[in-house]
């Protein structure tokens, strides 16, 4: 198949989540032998905040690991007949600006023989629905979304039965165990501050517990404002700024073990949707602890293959456990790598992606915007 993609930033993953699963995806689709076309945005925020805080050199790691990826920059008054021609499945991420949006699915609606999804892997939808109803998406043959709940709202919006729910998932050829035993020491946490959607639940279900467990913190991230830092300080907690995502795998197999605390709409209004640094760290083999979160679609096996914490204080009894229980640690790695590697690999999400565009029919039904 010739697979095209248009996506807010391939070669940057400075506060871009989809990029992690993109790469992984677009990877597996090269190694079975598809034709794979990406394209970005000439400056995308995300790029254009990288160079900043790391100069080109911050595009090393993702060169790198990824050889066999690339995209094209593309102007927002290009012809996009041409980028499109000859392809299969064309695939728009919600990213991207509503004009560009729109005008792919102009293509669609005009007699493009190519299927076409909009993939969405954001809470905007109820944070920010306005934003998502500007989008156009008449032309489109269906909408991939990374949570059921988040299918739900756009069954809500007249997607009944042209909507996937397609969970994010672990690139397994970079996000593995390493292959010895270092020296673990203390908790690592990689995660953006953001905009204010965690900042009572990360002091909560994090640096206090640290801090009280007597156990070193490493946080790795952007977006921290000096209020932000003067927290972690105020915790003893280590501020190291951007990391690569490529450099994850590195990051937590020095580390005894790491934490998931969900932003508050995947805690609340969309349960069931957990980030892809789940996916990462249990792929890499450390333990984790999860503050509350509800494992809506049944995607793990909470208490097997990561430990719940209800509160502050059941997280400081958590790590204390970590910290000594050795034989915990390797259970808890051992299951989360059965699960990982049996259900969430960005293999059998491209073996999910590849049956979805097997039930898509040309040509598309119209649709209204959404």
């Amino acid at each position: 198949m010739k697979i095209v993609y248009f996506t807010h930033s391939l070669q940057s993953c400075w506060n871009h989540g989809n990029a992690h699963f993109l790469r992984g995806v677009l990877s597996d689709l090269i190694a079975r032998g598809h034709d794979v076309r990406v394209y970005e945005p000439i400056n995308p925020w995300s790029l254009t905040n990288l160079l900043a805080d790391a100069g080109e050199a911050g595009l090393e790691p993702y060169r790198r690991h990824y050889p066999e990826l690339s995209s094209q920059s593309i102007a927002p008054e290009i012809a996009l007949e041409p980028l499109v021609d000859g392809a299969d499945l064309v695939i728009v991420h919600e990213w991207n600006e509503p004009a560009l949006v729109a005008a792919i699915g102009d293509v669609r609606r005009r007699g493009g023989s190519f299927r076409l999804l909009f993939h969405d892997t954001h809470h905007r939808a109820v944070s920010a629905p306005d934003e998502m109803t500007a989008f156009d998406l008449s032309g489109y043959d269906g909408v991939l979304a990374f949570g059921e709940t988040l299918s739900e709202v756009y069954r809500g919006w007249g997607w009944e039965g042209r909507v996937w729910t397609w969970h994010e998932a672990a690139d397994t050829r970079r996000f593995h165990p390493p292959a010895e035993d270092g020296a673990w020491s203390g908790l690592v946490w990689i995660g953006n501050w953001g905009d204010g959607e965690r900042t009572r639940e990360l002091e909560s279900f994090l640096f206090r517990p640290a801090a009280e467990a007597g156990l070193p913190l490493d946080i790795y991230g952007v977006r921290y404002p000096d209020e932000a830092r003067a927290m972690l300080a105020a915790h003893g907690a280590r501020y190291h700024g951007w990391a690569p995502n490529a450099g994850a795998p590195d990051i937590f197999a020095r580390a005894l073990a790491t934490v998931h605390v969900p932003r508050r709409y995947y805690a609340t209004i969309l349960p069931g949707i957990p980030t892809i640094r789940v996916f990462e760290a249990l792929a890499c083999g450390i333990p984790l602890v999860s503050a509350p979160w509800e494992d809506a679609e049944s995607l793990f096996r909470p208490g097997t293959d990561y430990l719940v914490a209800a509160d502050g204080a059941a997280m400081t009894r958590h790590l204390r456990a970590l910290a000594e229980d050795a034989d915990l640690r390797a259970a808890l790695v051992a299951a989360g790598l059965e699960t990982i590697r049996a259900r969430h690999t960005c293999a059998h999400r491209v073996d999910e992606l590849l049956a979805i565009a097997r039930q898509l029919h040309a040509p598309a039904p119209q649709r209204t915007a959404a």
